[in-house]
């Protein structure tokens, strides 16, 4: 007898786990509608945007809604272990999201009708374990296959209650939960760590070049501390030149890293030497100057970016990170030479260039470096192993959910 069954989510599971469908082992509930004239102090929300590698952001960032704009506080709370999805997304790939509620504040939370709550009832799913399930490639696949509508794509209650999941004994997914929830832990670890690293740096420009700044330092272009490179996107036309190893970064894989290792396009080595005179050297300093303006990063292999993207390479190790943290705290400057009363904001690459920049000697520079590099290496280092267990994890994962790698218990 075979020791595997077919399922319609995975090809295959071990015969003894059971299968289930969501609206028989927990209740779902919509979330709360309201306008915005019901924000104020009281009571935190978690809204979709709040969802964030399978758990919840930080309870420091949720608004909160007046508390005479909740008429039942307890129909719409939440309690640890309720798992979360995203109802609605005018992106096929956001509807479906799920995170579970792993900590609240002390005072009653509730979620906002782009959620639909998912409560356990019994014992036969661990809420971790069943968290882990839905994330998995293959039940993200199954909500886009499953979501109606066209310009928003939405799920329901009744849909998602028919959905199939298979469950192997409490204590095997307990053992599952806790080591995928370890990678996790030490990944959250990592970019907290990183986040007071980078709170560092800023802090310590702030005092050498702002606080402490000398009237007697000169001006210079931006420009003259590099060379400025404006991206550009090959053509698409000739479709050898995508899909290799080499990053082609676009304003989406800038959104907070301060160093970019993986994008979500990439070149073949033809695709990139079609435009040789675009490869930045690792380390680049890139900023976003199209459309949304003023993300500042760097990439951490040798690169190329689109149109929408100018870099500097720094003519000097000792400009780095100097002019990373500087561009970084010129958002609004940058923003406000892009607005020209067109459309979309632009910063062309002749304006990018000309930017003013503060000259200190490369003296102070230099001790500069010295001081701040100890902590971008340490944020590099970082990311790497950030880097390294999101792929063990995500490796792992389909792999634990379908039963292809057992848990001795």
């Amino acid at each position: 007898m075979s020791e595997w069954k077919e399922t319609e989510i995975y090809p295959r599971v071990p015969i003894n786990w059971c299968e289930h469908f969501l609206g028989d082992i927990g209740s779902f509930k919509n979330g709360l509608n309201f306008n915005r004239t019901a924000f104020g102090k009281g009571i935190p929300l978690i809204n979709v945007t709040h969802l964030h590698r399978g758990k919840y952001a930080s309870i420091k960032e949720l608004e909160e809604l007046k508390a005479e704009a909740v008429k039942n506080v307890e129909e719409y709370s939440l309690k640890i272990g309720d798992i979360l999805f995203a109802r609605s997304s005018v992106k096929l790939g956001g509807t479906g999201q799920v995170a579970m509620v792993g900590k609240l504040p002390s005072k009653k939370t509730c979620f906002s009708g782009f959620i639909i709550r998912y409560r356990i009832g019994g014992e036969i799913a661990y809420p971790e374990f069943l968290n882990y399930l839905l994330r998995s490639g293959q039940y993200r696949e199954f909500f886009i296959s499953i979501a109606t509508g066209t310009s928003i794509f939405n799920l329901t209650q009744e849909i998602l209650s028919g959905i199939p999941v298979y469950l192997p004994p409490l204590p095997e997914q307990r053992a599952i939960a806790s080591v995928l929830s370890s990678l996790d832990d030490k990944i959250d670890l990592l970019h907290r760590q990183n986040k007071t690293l980078e709170a560092m740096t800023e802090t310590l420009f702030r005092q050498w070049f702002v606080e402490e700044a000398e009237e007697g330092w000169g001006t210079g272009k931006l420009g003259d501390y590099g060379k400025i490179i404006c991206g550009k996107t090959p053509s698409k036309k000739i479709h050898s030149y995508f899909g290799g190893n080499i990053p082609f970064i676009k304003i989406p894989d800038m959104h907070g890293k301060t160093f970019i290792f993986d994008t979500e396009d990439t070149l073949t080595e033809d695709g990139a030497n079609s435009q040789q005179n675009k490869f930045l050297p690792p380390k680049s300093i890139c900023v976003s100057c199209i459309a949304t303006v003023g993300l500042v990063t760097m990439n951490a292999l040798n690169s190329q970016t689109n149109q929408q993207i100018n870099s500097i390479i720094p003519s000097k190790e000792i400009y780095r990170y100097f002019l990373y943290l500087k561009l970084a705290t010129m958002k609004d400057e940058l923003l406000a030479m892009a607005s020209g009363g067109t459309a979309t904001d632009n910063l062309n690459t002749g304006d990018f260039s000309n930017i003013e920049i503060i000259r200190p000697e490369d003296k102070l520079l230099d001790l500069f470096h010295y001081q701040v590099q100890p902590y971008f290496d340490k944020i590099f280092a970082a990311q790497t192993q950030i880097r390294t267990l999101t792929r063990l994890r995500d490796t792992l994962l389909p792999r634990l959910m379908s039963g292809e790698v057992r848990m001795k218990i």
